[in-house]
């Protein structure tokens, strides 16, 4: 029997690992953004198109390379970031492993421009595929220069489960944030298809998130500095009356490099406790300093994961130092042991004459005789005194509301006047139950749910007509939203405007509402809008959700859980009415029971 184990052809394998590293546009973005950080460049450009599938270009103007290091730089494992393996734990750049750039060659096809400030001419690159086509000497400036042409050429299959451009420039705007939040004092422009997404001037980090994630959060942020010997910990949190109803801007880095990390995402959650609702997420932009030789970065490819050795001292001192810094800026009650204010009295003047207190009785006083009332004063009635006239029509009720406030004793209508009648009550049980009459028992609806329900119908219909109801805002409502946030947003713009809304896109990440929805109120409009981008985003990539239903189904949640009027009896038929029209009145539309019948066989074993 012949041997049937051989190694693979370089081609293939340079594939295999390019599978590793690069997963879609936005890794290839990552890893050049890195390596012009670690060339030492002050200055990064990044342009794009078709959100990376077209062209990914990044260009520097750090320290450059030769010509045998440019053609090195596209070998496997090979780096200038370390020699030996204990070089492994004393790792300061971003990238270290010198499979980047093999791994992007593989897949796609680049042109590399380099030239450092001692040379007088730059070297020309072309790869298609791990094959050099070019190699030569050329005009250039003092950095370096690499372009990423049709990312995925050679392998069709991963070419076609790539997402849509939204999907994908939104994953490349991530990848950007990460790295330009890591160095502040470094320019960051960023294209997308000859538009202008960003440019960031050199700055400090506040200056660098304000200038990300918009201005609003120039009043967002308290400062967090704890140093130790085990670690040093710097950034920002947001503060709690700011905290959102969806996960946004959390970031962890350490020691420049971002990560991702729920133990210490739990450490902050902790810090928050009380202080924001259960269903919201603080911000924060939190730095590590840590000992090379106390962490282990090399544990995935994309080295957004990473060990510490001392996970349980990290995770008090974060807690710690978020707690400080709520108390600190007065989030949290504090005490100021330095000044006293009860003691802030000021000395009368040197003439002032006091004289001795004096008590002053009324010796005519008697606490038991009745006192009359003067007229439109109410006196409580004393023990003895005479009841008031028509005393019985303060106890009279005209009509029976039934509240859980109430207690459960009810007056028994006569038959004769409930006769063709009975059918038709309907009332309260709880806040968000509602119960009536019908021939086999009593039938129990669940409001919240119900309402769900039919405006979840309601809004399919709309988008499926592209004609919903708006009603115009009495002032216009202005929306300044992050980058990531602002294009899943201008993607969701038609389905909007025919559910009801009035959306009109101002530039520079913002937008102006100038009608919403009539169930919605114009308080609401910002967070039912966070809601529904976020709800975008997390379905994105998921292909057995259906985009419109699941954008319905936000929709009809946020229009239901803001109906907390309290219905009366003709209301209440009419939102019955209203649910048995729909397709589906048994169940909501994320499957819940809406509909209960308790029969008069079950009420009458009760008894």
């Amino acid at each position: 029997m012949p041997d049937i184990i051989q190694l693979l052809p370089d081609s293939v394998a340079n594939q295999i690992a390019a599978g590793e590293v690069i997963q879609r546009p936005a890794s290839a973005v990552k890893e050049l953004l890195e390596n012009g950080i670690d060339a030492g460049a002050d200055d990064i450009k990044l342009i794009i198109k078709d959100a990376g599938k077209t062209l990914i270009q990044v260009i520097d103007n750090g320290c450059g390379m030769t010509e045998t290091d440019s053609r090195m730089s596209f070998e496997r494992h090979a780096t200038s970031k370390i020699q030996t393996a204990n070089d492994l734990f004393a790792i300061h750049t971003l990238g270290f492993r010198g499979e980047a750039l093999a791994s992007i060659a593989a897949i796609a096809k680049v042109e590399l421009k380099s030239r450092r400030h001692e040379d007088e001419t730059a070297t020309l690159l072309l790869i298609e595929g791990s094959s050099v086509v070019k190699q030569e000497s050329t005009a250039g400036n003092v950095g370096t220069s690499i372009s990423i042409k049709n990312l995925f050429f050679n392998i069709p299959a991963r070419r076609k489960f790539l997402k849509s451009n939204t999907t994908e420039l939104r994953h490349v705007i991530e990848e950007f944030h990460r790295v330009a939040l890591v160095r502040p004092e470094i320019k960051f422009s960023f294209f997308n298809d000859n538009r202008q997404l960003f440019v960031l001037s050199k700055g400090n980090l506040k200056q660098r998130i304000v200038a990300l994630f918009g201005n609003s959060f120039n009043n967002k942020l308290i400062p967090v500095e704890q140093g130790t010997d085990v670690v040093s910990i710097s950034g920002f949190i947001g503060k709690p009356e700011f905290a959102r109803k969806t996960r946004g801007e959390q970031y962890f880095f350490v020691n420049g490099r971002f990560i991702k990390h729920h133990y210490l995402n739990h450490a902050i959650d902790n810090a928050f406790r009380e202080l924001i609702p259960t269903d919201s997420f603080p911000t924060y932009f939190i730095y590590f300093k840590v000992d090379p030789k106390e962490i282990d970065i090399n544990i995935h490819p994309t080295k957004t994961e990473i060990n510490f050795q001392n996970n349980q001292v990290i995770y008090a001192m974060l807690s710690s130092a978020v707690k400080q810094a709520l108390g600190k800026f007065n989030i949290t009650p504090s005490l100021d042991f330095e000044s006293e204010s009860s003691f802030n009295i000021s000395m009368p003047p040197k003439d002032k004459t006091f004289s001795q207190p004096e008590v002053k009785i009324n010796p005519g006083y008697n606490p038991f005789e009745t006192q009359k009332e003067s007229p439109g004063n109410f006196q409580p009635q004393q023990r003895g005194s005479k009841p008031p006239e028509n005393w019985q029509e303060l106890y009279t009720t005209r009509e029976l509301n039934v509240s859980p406030d109430m207690p459960a004793k009810m007056d028994i209508p006569d038959t004769e006047d409930t006769e063709g009648k009975y059918d038709e009550v309907a009332f309260h049980l709880q806040n968000d139950l509602l119960v009536t009459h019908v021939k086999s028992g009593l039938m129990v609806i669940h409001r919240q749910r119900a309402l769900e329900r039919i405006f979840y119908e309601d809004c399919l219909t709309s988008m499926e007509s592209g004609k919903g109801l708006s009603q115009q805002t009495l002032f216009p409502v202005t929306l300044q939203l992050t980058a990531v946030d602002a294009e899943v947003l201008k993607g969701i713009l038609d389905q909007l405007k025919a559910l009801g809304f009035d959306i009109e896109d101002f530039g520079n990440n913002s937008f102006i509402v100038n009608g919403n929805p009539s169930e919605l109120n114009n308080s609401d409009i910002k967070d039912v809008l966070d809601n529904i981008i976020e709800n975008v985003k997390n379905n994105l990539n998921d292909i057995r959700i259906d985009k419109t239903a699941s954008l319905a189904r936000t929709m009809a949640v946020n229009m239901a859980f803001r109906q907390k009027t309290k219905l009366k009896g003709e209301e209440i038929k009419s939102l019955i009415n209203r649910l048995f029209a729909t397709k589906a009145p048994e169940s909501s539309p994320d499957g819940k029971p809406v509909v209960r019948i308790i029969s008069s066989e079950e009420l009458e074993q009760k008894f």
